[in-house]
């Protein structure tokens, strides 16, 4: 660990009040047309292609990407820099904090609250996004309802309600099927878009940190090439929550408003930071400083981790009957999540 005495001479001389701040505003706007670019790119692609033969896969292929976006942000981006924030010199000689590794801990708490929302949600939209009375939809195809819808029609063929023709049974039978079909399909469309929101809450948590601390610092020789890394990671990030808002088919108004949202956070984040150091001159490496960064930034690695492992790749890769009946699209989709994460890693070069 580095000693926590004078800052060295190159740091000094990297500390230019006047140039940092022309940096950082030449990087809001920057950041904020490739957020613009990231985000917008699969959510048009969506619109325009929709219904398309290849549709379905390629937007399946998107998210696998996407989803090695997101783990590696949460994995080599945002919990390495929690971590650092709370074992810096300056942090870890206080108590409690040099006496129990709390980043681990919040990001804990993190992959839990994700858990917990998730649940509620799902449970809630069972409970009351199927229609009247409050009965929900229930879900379609698992062992226990395919074994009892075989048992009920055994149990009917032997009483002769299925002796008339194959093609009046299926007639009878068409209007449950289909009403099956669009319960299902509307609690997968609910799941999509729970995933897109709690998603997006994880991304603008890390947005914030990333664009306070970034207008707190007075370090050009740090932010010049923050800069060109930022540009890189919201285009990456920006696709895979794109992607996951596209396949969510939600509404113009709503895709907008969450497309705003991811563009304009990291932006404001610096103007915020550039605020608070104006008004209050708080420096980004005080104690204070650094404990907030590290419990936000753990608390959103833990919900990066949950999203990207649970409700992006598991889903994909184990619960999707279009990528279990294709193999190549399964190695594509594989080859998609290793590109998505080594992608987003190598930016950890640099930012």
């Amino acid at each position: 660990m580095a000693a926590c005495g004078s800052e060295t001479a190159r740091t000094l001389a990297c500390r230019d009040g006047a140039a940092a701040a022309r940096l950082k505003v030449t990087s809001i706007f920057v950041i904020f047309l490739t957020s613009v670019v990231g985000i917008l790119a699969p959510v048009l692609l969506a619109r325009f292609f929709k219904g398309k033969p290849a549709y379905d896969k390629a937007t399946l292929v998107i998210k696998c990407f996407a989803a090695g976006v997101i783990l590696s942000t949460s994995l080599v981006h945002v919990l390495p820099d929690a971590f650092a924030a709370l074992s810096d010199c300056h942090v870890a000689s206080r108590h409690p904090w040099r006496d129990f590794p709390f980043a681990g801990l919040v990001t804990l708490v993190g992959a839990v609250v994700a858990l917990l929302v998730d649940v509620t949600a799902t449970a809630h939209a069972e409970l009351h996004g199927g229609g009247s009375g409050g009965a929900g939809y229930k879900p379609v195809g698992t062992k226990e309802e395919m074994a009892e819808t075989k048992k009920s029609a055994e149990s009917r063929i032997e009483s002769g309600e299925l002796g008339a023709s194959c093609g009046v049974e299926s007639d009878q039978r068409r209007p449950g099927d289909a009403e099956a079909a669009a319960a299902a399909e509307e609690l997968v469309r609910l799941k999509q878009r729970l995933v897109s929101q709690v998603l997006e809450i994880g991304i603008i948590f890390h947005s914030v940190i990333i664009g306070v601390t970034m207008g707190m610092s007075q370090n050009q020789c740090t932010i010049r090439p923050l800069v060109a890394a930022l540009a890189f990671h919201q285009i990456f990030e920006g696709m895979g929550l794109g992607g996951c808002i596209a396949q969510a088919a939600f509404s113009f108004g709503t895709t907008a408003y969450m497309c705003f949202m991811f563009a304009v956070t990291t932006p404001m984040g610096i103007v915020l930071g550039m605020i608070l150091f104006s008004a209050t001159g708080y420096d980004d490496s005080s104690p204070n400083a650094l404990i907030m960064e590290g419990l936000l930034g753990s608390f959103s690695s833990g919900i990066l981790i949950y999203m990207a492992l649970v409700d992006l790749i598991a889903l994909d890769f184990f619960h999707n009957k279009l990528m279990s009946s294709n193999s190549w699209l399964k190695k594509a989709s594989f080859i998609a999540l290793v590109l998505g994460s080594t992608s987003m890693s190598i930016l950890a070069l640099w930012a």
